[in-house]
């Protein structure tokens, strides 16, 4: 079964998301990132090319002729599907296609609406029988 992970209250989404992905990757997961459209994803797309500033991050889109040998791949559509372990949904919704990925890595912002949305998916994935780790991303920051 998926193991479902939820990062909450992050003070901006794509950064916590190169973070994750990094960790990801790093640890030696495929992993892809499911983002609402197009601008989330070439602006994604950018943060990974500087964030970290003196690494880079391998990834592409899913359509690419090198994701299959990519680790890290960045796309709004999930045709084709790449494969992978770890599914970073920013998309909003909740992605049918999850079970088929070991981990699925949810972030929740700190706007109202974001909260909302957070909140329904993880409704959703818990009403379907999942456990969920959920991490306190402003609590971990204050430790630091």
């Amino acid at each position: 079964m998926t193991r479902i992970d939820f990062y909450v209250h992050a003070q901006d989404k794509l950064r916590t998301a190169c973070v994750l992905t990094a960790k990801a990757v790093a640890g030696g997961h495929r992993v892809f990132v499911l983002t609402a459209d197009e601008a989330a994803a070439s602006h994604l797309d950018r943060l990974l090319w500087t964030d970290p500033a003196i690494g880079f991050l391998p990834h592409c889109r899913a359509g690419h002729r090198l994701a299959a040998v990519t680790p890290a791949i960045v796309d709004y559509r999930a045709e084709p599907l790449p494969r992978g372990d770890v599914l970073l949904n920013l998309s909003g919704g909740c992605p049918e296609f999850f079970p088929g990925f070991r981990r699925l890595l949810e972030i929740v912002g700190q706007d109202p609406a974001d909260i909302q949305q957070g909140r329904s998916r993880f409704r959703h994935y818990r009403g379907q029988g999942y456990a969920i780790e959920t991490h306190e991303l402003h609590r971990a920051a204050a430790r630091s």
